[in-house]
């Protein structure tokens, strides 16, 4: 395993790491696959394991910190998230201050941990302002209840607030980044959140590196009616509803892998982390099979040649 830096700072992580959305605490995932599919990938030497609350209601922060208190705490890097509505209660959601006083407590809770190594906010939040979220996440590491404050899914003029607001009141920045990117969305984060996070010293850990498994090219014939686009109407329309055909592209890619004796699915992870400045990629998996596939990518050696080809056919800049 081959472990980076959270940008500047001194935390290592896994630069493939486990999370648990869509996966576990689902009822397609049952507990026995999931407790294995987590021991397997810490005896491989993944240390970042990422949950948030919103995944399955809390149930998957549950079924992760079942198997992740086995092992000693000083060998894990876990992190959770804060945002999205927990209940139908009016401030059981966003970035106020309440909602992450109350949301860290539960979250520790149903993981059984005392402490995160990081809290996300899950999305900016246009109706609180931010510095009230950036004192409440100093505060909680005064407290000791996190070690590190990061962002998900906030632009680079997002993240440029909220440095600038710690760095006037002498409070922790936020650290690290959660971005959506592979190979089929990359544009956002060449042009505006990977040039703030290495000017910032912030790292990066990358959600979706397979683009929710399009880029596995099982949806090459269709969408089967198992899948995770079956199941996700929002997830589906946002692939469909792309004018530049994802799934032709991905099409053209197994020219590429068939010669290179490799899967897909290991270029697109491969292409992910072969950018210095990302810290990690975050997999998921439903079957222990899939994660085997996606540590291979670790002995990969992709020449450059073929990373300009890939670039040419994906369109990418």
């Amino acid at each position: 395993m081959d472990y980076r830096s959270l940008g500047k700072c001194g935390t290592n992580v896994s630069v493939l790491s486990l999370g648990g959305w869509t996966t576990f605490g689902e009822s397609v995932q049952d507990r026995q696959l999931t407790q294995s599919i987590i021991r397997y990938a810490y005896d491989a030497g993944i240390n970042f394991f990422d949950i948030a609350d919103i995944y399955a209601i809390g149930e998957s922060e549950r079924m992760m910190g079942e198997v992740l208190r086995e092992f000693p705490r000083h060998t894990l890097v876990i992190s959770s998230k804060v945002f999205w509505p927990m209940s139908d209660d009016i401030n059981d959601r966003g970035l106020s201050r309440k909602h992450i006083m109350e949301s860290i407590d539960k979250s520790l809770q149903r993981i059984g941990t005392d402490y995160l190594d990081i809290y996300f906010c899950h999305r900016y939040d246009e109706n609180t302002p931010v510095e009230e979220t950036c004192r409440a996440m100093d505060d909680l590491i005064h407290q000791g209840k996190i070690l590190y404050w990061g962002t998900s899914e906030w632009t680079g003029d997002q993240l440029r607030e909220a440095l600038d607001i710690c760095e006037r009141y002498n409070l922790y920045k936020p650290q690290v980044e959660q971005p959506h990117y592979n190979l089929l969305v990359w544009e956002k984060m060449h042009t505006d959140v990977i040039p703030t996070a290495e000017d910032n010293g912030l790292g990066l850990v990358i959600w979706s590196p397979l683009a929710s498994g399009v880029l596995t090219g099982k949806y090459d014939n269709g969408i089967p009616d198992d899948t995770r686009l079956a199941r996700m109407d929002w997830l589906r329309n946002r692939f469909e509803g792309d004018a530049s055909s994802p799934f032709e592209r991905v099409k053209v890619l197994k020219s590429i892998t068939d010669e290179l004796g490799i899967t897909r699915a290991q270029l697109a992870m491969a292409w992910t982390i072969r950018r210095t400045s990302i810290s990690s990629a975050i997999t998921g998996a439903t079957k222990l099979e899939q994660l085997q596939e996606n540590l291979k990518v670790l002995a990969l050696q992709i020449d450059e040649a073929v990373w300009a080809q890939v670039d040419s056919l994906m369109g990418i800049q």
